[in-house]
């Protein structure tokens, strides 16, 4: 049986990724900190934009079957 469950996946990583995943981190904190409003429409913003991107790949996905 293979070691990683998930053939090709790193496990690890760098410093620089996780220090990049920590200061993207921070950074959103901060924003829900001072501005939570914003930080509120940014998240809802990002939800809408994924369910769209979703909607449009079924869609696709289903004319390919069709």
């Amino acid at each position: 049986m293979a070691k990683s469950p998930i053939p090709m996946m790193k496990t690890g990583g760098g410093l620089l990724p996780k220090f990049v995943g920590a200061l993207l981190t921070l950074a959103f904190l901060a924003m829900v900190i001072k501005q939570p409003a914003a930080a509120a429409e940014m998240l809802t913003g990002a939800g809408a934009a994924l369910g769209a991107a979703v909607e449009g790949l079924m869609s696709f996905l289903l004319q390919l079957g069709k």
